[in-house]
């Protein structure tokens, strides 16, 4: 097992170098880079920045007339930067890091990366690392909560509709699932609100913020109440459409486990439906369930999580990720990816070892990788 950990967690250093590399030439081939979101917004032109469009944009300062060739020369490369002074747009490309070649500015991030080193925001005051901290708790706890509930209702009713495989409770509970998993969490969030959050019926739950503003005033009852009566509306529009992968895996899996012989000798041996269910089946059954646990949380953490944050107006991760990407904050884009990539791939290899914890008789050490 030692060796496979080993061959495991060096493995992580060339996917995670592939991974920034494919990112990094992406993003240097993508229009409307940091420069060119300085220069819009000296020139009031911020709204289109971003757009691949020739000729001049809304709040260019001056037309190509007023300006001679070697000007033009010198700014063309940057959408909106006719009429600004040559040496203004070097200092930018300085700023930025832009005056470098990317082959050495690629280098020197991922030196930087090495020791953890992400770097300052370019937009924003403030560094990489304390700007994801800021943020974490709310991307941690809307995880960590939908992960658990949707856990804590698909496994019981996975378990419920292999026992009563093609029963009445089967089929109308397969129909709610397939409902609650082809409605978008952010269309039953809107629903939600409408519904409890002051909309058009009634107004139990608050729609901003992860706590309320009086939150260290409360006692700590209170201030557990407080949280979880933020978040309920949040985790539950998360966890109705993701709970139903589970139920059907965790059905499917019974079900497998149900025809094997091994089960039909414990039932020949005149042990209890519930001792067969629960003393030989369930520990079978559940390993790829339970396995796949920490890469559940991590795939519910940073991913379609953005919308709920706007809805319910919970600034975390999602929302910081995504107006990186409108202003082109690289230093935020790059640390961020470099290291829940990183993140990722160690919970990939988690999930490997909990097959083990749960399963002894599995050897990874028969695999090469």
């Amino acid at each position: 097992m030692f060796a496979y950990i080993v061959r495991r967690l060096l493995l992580i250093i060339p996917t995670l170098f592939a991974i920034m590399v494919i990112n990094f030439a992406i993003i240097q081939i993508a229009p409307g880079g940091p420069v060119e979101q300085a220069i819009a917004e000296l020139t009031g032109s911020a709204v289109g920045a971003t757009a691949r469009i020739s000729g001049a944009g809304p709040g260019e300062v001056g037309t190509e007339s007023q300006f001679d060739v070697g000007q033009r020369t010198d700014t063309s490369k940057y959408r909106g930067a006719r009429g600004l002074d040559p040496e203004l747009i070097e200092r930018l490309e300085k700023e930025y890091g832009f005056d470098k070649p990317p082959l050495e500015r690629f280098l020197h991030m991922m030196g930087q990366y090495v020791r953890f080193d992400f770097g300052s925001s370019f937009f924003r005051d403030d560094r990489v690392v304390d700007l994801v901290l800021d943020k974490l708790p709310v991307s941690i706890s809307l995880g960590l909560w939908t992960t658990l509930l949707a856990y804590l209702i698909s496994i019981p009713l996975g378990i419920a509709k292999a026992v009563r495989d093609g029963q009445r409770f089967d089929v109308w509970t397969s129909g709610v699932i397939i409902v609650g998993y082809a409605i978008p969490n952010f269309i039953f969030a809107i629903l939600l609100i409408v519904l409890f959050a002051g909309g058009s019926y009634v107004d139990w739950f608050p729609l901003r913020g992860l706590v309320s503003n009086d939150f260290g005033e409360l006692s700590l009852l209170g201030q557990i109440e407080d949280y979880f009566w933020h978040l309920a509306l949040p985790i539950l529009a998360m966890a109705v459409s993701g709970f139903a992968t589970t139920t059907m895996l965790t059905k499917n899996s019974f079900l497998d486990q149900i025809s094997q012989h091994y089960v039909v000798t414990a039932r020949a041996k005149g042990l209890t439906e519930r001792r067969v269910l629960y003393g030989h089946v369930f520990r079978n059954a559940m390993l790829i369930i339970i396995a796949g646990l920490p890469g559940a949380f991590i795939g519910i953490l940073f991913t379609g999580v953005l919308l709920i944050e706007v809805i319910f107006s919970l600034d975390g991760l999602g929302l910081l990720g995504f107006e990186s990407l409108l202003k082109r904050d690289y230093p935020i884009i790059f640390g961020t990816l470099f290291f829940f990539t990183l993140l990722g791939l160690v919970v990939n290899l988690i999930g490997d070892l909990m097959y083990v914890i749960i399963d002894p008789r599995i050897d990874f050490e028969t695999r090469e990788v």
